[in-house]
This record gives structure tokens, C-alpha cells and sequence, in this order.
């Protein structure tokens, strides 16, 4: 519901959250499918000072830190795949795992309408890439309008969503 949507947030990642941020976990069995959230930070810092694109958030329902996304725009390495250019990229998104199967829907919806908002500039896509076993994340995807597109970054599959319609 509205109601639902309005609750869950993302707030800049910065001094008085990103210890909590780092401490958010996925379940044993997921851990080979996401980067650690220290790692992501790490990514970010060394994107940005290199003068890429990196954008982390907490994820917040009201407020409760449930779990963690990072976007990009534009191509920031060279295994990106041909979307990426000039087009917004989910590039990491975690649900805590006290959090997985209550809020995820609304987690990628709030992502996605913060990109919709083209905090770096104009794209037509948003992108993100999973790995092909990772069954759970691909539905979630699929259910969010996310299709692939026979694109692939570092192995994993490429999907897209159209921002706004042509």
C-alpha cells in the first residue's frame, strides 16, 4: 500500500550510520552473491576519488537501518557492460537479514524512484546485474519490471528498467 511505501527511506551514508551499515549481514547462504558492505564503501570511496560516480544509502523503514544500496551512473570500470553508459545502475542493494521477505519490495521501489529523480543527470535505464543461481534476487527483479538483456557484468546477468516511458 502507499502507506506502506512512504516508510522506508534512504539516507546518505555518513559518520552517524556507517558502522551500523557495516554491520548489516545477509544469511550464510547468500554471502557469495553480494559484496560485503564494507567492500561496497571501500568501491565507493575509490570510485569517487578516481571521479566516478558512486552513491551509498542506508535503507531505513521509519527508523530502522534494514539494509544498504549503492547506485552509479555511467561507466565506472571496464567490465561494465555496454547499458551502463549514460544510465543509472543499482550496484549493490542488501536487505538485512532480520529484514529479508518483509520489506525488499518496497526497499527496490524506494531505489528505484530516487533514480527516477536522475540525481546525476538524464537516463533513459537503470541497470544491475545478479548472479544467474541467485533465484530469490532475480524474481524480485523480474517482479520490479527489471528484464534481461543478453548483457553480462563480470559474469553476473544484466538487467534493465526503462526510467520513463519513450
Amino acid at each position: 500500500t502507499a502507506k506502506e511505501m512512504l516508510m522506508i527511506t534512504l539516507r546518505k551514508v555518513d559518520k552517524r550510520n556507517i558502522w551500523s551499515i557495516v554491520r548489516l549481514k545477509v544469511h550464510d547462504e547468500q554471502q557469495s552473491f553480494v559484496a560485503t558492505n564494507t567492500e561496497s564503501m571501500l568501491q565507493a570511496y575509490t570510485t569517487m576519488t578516481e571521479g566516478g560516480v558512486a552513491l551509498p544509502f542506508g535503507i531505513y523503514d521509519e527508523e530502522s537501518l534494514i539494509g544498504f544500496v549503492m547506485f552509479g551512473y555511467g561507466w565506472q570500470e571496464e567490465s561494465d557492460p555496454p547499458i551502463a553508459q549514460n544510465n543509472y545502475s543499482i550496484w549493490r542493494v542488501m536487505i538485512d537479514k532480520a529484514w529479508q521477505g518483509k520489506l525488499g519490495k518496497q526497499a527496490l521501489q524506494t531505489s528505484i524512484d530516487f533514480v527516477k529523480t536522475m540525481p546525476c543527470g538524464k537516463a533513459e535505464f537503470v541497470w544491475l546485474s545478479y548472479e544467474a543461481e541467485n533465484t530469490a534476487a532475480r524474481a524480485l527483479y523480474y517482479a520490479a519490471g527489471f528484464h534481461e538483456n543478453n548483457e553480462l557484468c563480470d559474469g553476473e546477468t544484466v538487467a534493465v528498467l526503462r526510467l520513463k516511458e519513450a
